[in-house]
């Protein structure tokens, strides 16, 4: 689950995390009454909206003037950023900014630990970094749980050139217990700035949270804004389905989150764009399968579907069913193959005999038809 940035900056401060002061607006004249609260002097009118670039977009503003800030808000009230609708807007005090940098702490999957990542290059994506001048990213850990003190001390010796080492490395420590303490899965500041008094301050914030452990976390449940969140992929998940849309034209319907996502690599491998995450998980509930089409072919353009099946508690009968239950009751007009393996597989198979879905024996098989059949090629 992802929060806004005033919501992820409240709880940097109950962390002693030092972030400017801000106000929440909703509209324009509460944004010029934010300001003027804030000592109408300069500020940033930032749009609260659940994805990254929003510098690029126009969403982020400085303003000197109650004039300035009308109309900066007046411009980013309802702006469309990637596909979200800005709602609302973080009003907040101006910062003398000496140095940037980047500080985040991950679960880290490939390192198996809990990861910060820094760099000296605060304020841009961090992706842009890691791709042209990955020497200045920096990458340490903790195995046990505890603060990486050693390793967080000689960072901040380089992100601030020995200035603020003491107050960095403190913020470093609150980040990393507040990671552990909200059940989180990322927390990034960027940029992380020193101003011309020599504090350390957050100038901005994200956080995930890691949606199993919400039931720990009730607090930060209610800071969930379901006007950032896809109306598909809230009801597919009250329908036993885990759906996220991508950007890609190959459906892809998989039981099970680590094959979902290697059948994702393996479009990708070949050649291929998902259009789709779909676990329709361990039930073997047909109805969830036809749930399961409808959700794929109103996300988008799609131009074939792959379903993805390796039968465990999963029965692949039920599956066959389902398959042909959403081809009796829904127009499905793009090709669609077919992998079964697992419980039931061959009585899965014989049921989908002479109808027309395209069968496949093997994962490679049935990724590379897939794609053929979407750039109308042969299988």
């Amino acid at each position: 689950m992802n929060i806004h940035e005033y919501q992820s900056k409240e709880l940097f401060r109950e962390a002693g995390i030092p972030v400017p002061e801000g106000r929440l607006a909703l509209t324009v004249d509460e944004a010029v009454a934010a300001f003027e609260e804030l000592g109408g002097k300069l500020v940033a009118v930032k749009a609260q909206v659940h994805v990254g670039g929003r510098g690029k977009a126009g969403g982020v503003k400085l303003a000197r003037t109650a004039d300035e800030v009308r109309a900066a808000a007046g411009e980013i009230l309802g702006m469309d950023i990637k596909g979200h609708t800005v709602h609302r807007l973080w009003i907040e005090k101006g910062s003398d900014i000496q140095r940037e940098a980047y500080v985040s702490v991950i679960l880290d999957r490939s390192a198996k630990n809990i990861g910060f990542i820094v760099s000296a290059e605060g304020g841009m994506d961090i992706e842009e970094v890691a791709a042209s001048t990955p020497e200045k990213i920096l990458r340490f850990g903790s195995d046990d749980y505890s603060f990486p003190e050693n390793d967080a001390r000689k960072a901040a010796a380089e992100l601030f050139g020995g200035q603020g080492v003491d107050a960095c490395v403190n913020v470093m420590r609150k980040l990393f217990q507040l990671f552990l303490d909200k059940d989180l899965s990322l927390v990034e500041i960027n940029p992380l700035v020193l101003t011309g008094e020599g504090a350390v301050v957050a100038l901005d914030g994200k956080i995930n949270i890691d949606d199993n452990a919400l039931m720990r976390q009730p607090e930060l449940l209610e800071l969930r804004d379901m006007n950032e969140e896809s109306e598909a992929e809230i009801t597919a998940k009250e329908k036993g389905l885990a759906f996220i849309q991508l950007d890609g034209d190959i459906g892809c319907m998989v039981n099970g989150a680590g094959l979902a996502m290697a059948t994702m690599d393996m479009i990708n491998l070949y050649g291929g764009k998902p259009a789709n995450f779909l676990d329709v998980g361990g039930s073997s509930n047909p109805e969830k399968v036809v749930h399961a089409f409808k959700y794929i072919l109103d996300g988008g353009n799609i131009s074939a579907v792959l379903i993805n099946i390796f039968g465990g508690i999963t029965r692949c009968d039920d599956i066959a069913r389902g398959i042909l239950k959403a081809f009796d009751t829904m127009d499905i007009p793009v090709p669609v193959v077919v992998r079964l393996t697992g419980t039931n597989a061959e009585e899965g198979k014989s049921l989908l005999e002479g109808s027309s879905l395209i069968p496949a024996s093997s994962f490679a098989e049935a990724v590379q038809k897939t794609i053929a059949l979407g750039k109308g090629e042969a299988a």
